[in-house]
């Protein structure tokens, strides 16, 4: 379902990026095809609202990637963290959407979604979604993120 036109390449307004559900990922030809590398992609910042109490979230996500046919264009990718900001979902709910959306328009022979919160009440809550077993032969970095211990 990958778009022909890259939608998000030179937008200069954010203004209609207000939901996840409605974003569509812009995703580029791969580049070298027929090549297994792995593409990481690490924001580390990112936000979404606590669905009962719409307070902030705080969290660093992690995405490694085994691309097909596909890549993702990286400023689509980062307004779509943008939508995130008010939109009110758990932690497993944001992964998620996260992980479904690179799957529905990047089809990647493989993929893995990290995220890491910052404690709500205390607990930080971290969330990992493989779709599969990961491949042998491609090299694959840690997430190299310890347990959080305080400060």
């Amino acid at each position: 379902m990958p778009t022909k036109k890259n939608k998000y390449l030179g937008l200069k307004s954010t203004d209609s990026l207000d939901s996840p559900e409605k974003f569509i990922l812009d995703a580029i030809k791969h580049p070298p095809p027929n090549t297994n590398d792995c593409a990481s992609f690490s924001p580390p910042e990112r936000t979404s609202i606590r669905p009962r109490t719409s307070q902030p979230d705080f969290g660093n996500v992690i995405i490694d990637y085994v691309p097909s046919k596909f890549i993702m264009e990286s400023k689509s990718f980062k307004l779509f963290l943008f939508t995130f900001r008010n939109y009110g979902g758990f932690h497993e709910d944001c992964t998620m959407k996260i992980a479904k959306k690179i799957e529905k328009y990047i089809k990647p022979k493989w993929i893995r979604v990290c995220t890491f919160w910052n404690p709500r009440g205390g607990i930080p809550i971290d969330i990992f979604y493989q779709s599969g077993k990961q491949p042998e032969g491609i090299h694959i970095e840690s997430t190299n993120i310890n347990p959080y211990t305080g400060r």
